[in-house]
């Protein structure tokens, strides 16, 4: 009998890929919604370099933390 200790039989999602454990990217829209805004105000606002976004495509993401931070920065000054 072997000493050596196995991996575990699943390691990262289904398809055995590693699973990275990362916020779900909200579109315009959503973002938008969240701030009660327009999403082309919200575009001005990243365009402006005041709300970080990340550009795939033609589209806009948004992470949910970026715009708490945003409203955080916004409050406070």
């Amino acid at each position: 009998m072997s000493t050596e200790k196995k991996p575990p039989a699943t390691v990262g999602g289904p398809n055995g890929h590693p699973q990275l454990d990362r916020e779900p990217l909200l579109d315009s829209y959503q973002a938008a919604a969240i701030l009660k805004v327009h999403p082309r105000t919200l575009q001005r606002l990243v365009h402006r370099g005041e709300i970080t976004a990340v550009h795939v495509g033609k589209l806009w993401r948004f992470r949910a933390s970026a715009l708490t931070a945003w409203i955080d920065r916004d409050m406070a000054s």
